[in-house]
């Protein structure tokens, strides 16, 4: 079976870039943790919350690389000493990427009781016409 590209498509030109961001985005290696919910704030605006119980501001990084949201989180736990009879919170380091849209930007992020908010904003998009002159060769 022939896979089927955007490149497959004839009148679909120009998304040779769309099609390689699709492939990134599988790769991200997101695995489930932490857990989150994005919602939609308003007609132009997101909201991105993980549950990061545990982890501190000070653990989080937030970034934008390549159109690419990244959280990561790190706790610098010292548990030396202490006895866990169990050990059910995670406290594992984490990637988790999100890639954005040309014209999505990011806002604030929060946190709050536990959550990690980040608030995404989208440009609204100008309508353009344009008309192609036609010269005599």
């Amino acid at each position: 079976m022939t896979k089927m590209t955007l490149a497959s498509y004839p009148h679909m030109l120009g998304f040779e870039q769309l099609e390689r961001l699709l492939e990134r985005t599988a790769k991200t290696g997101n695995e489930g943790y932490p857990p989150f919910n994005i919602e939609q704030t308003s007609d132009f605006s997101y909201r991105i919350t993980l549950a990061v119980a545990g982890f501190g501001d000070d653990d989080l990084t937030i970034t934008v690389e390549d159109r690419q949201l990244v959280i990561r989180g790190r706790l610098d736990e010292d548990i030396e000493g202490r006895v866990f009879l169990h050990r059910g919170i995670a406290g594992r380091q984490f990637q988790r990427s999100f890639v954005l849209a040309d014209g999505v930007d990011v806002g604030e992020a929060i946190m709050e009781n536990g959550l990690l908010h980040i608030d995404l904003t989208r440009s609204k998009p100008e309508t353009v016409v344009q008309t192609i002159n036609i010269k005599k060769g």
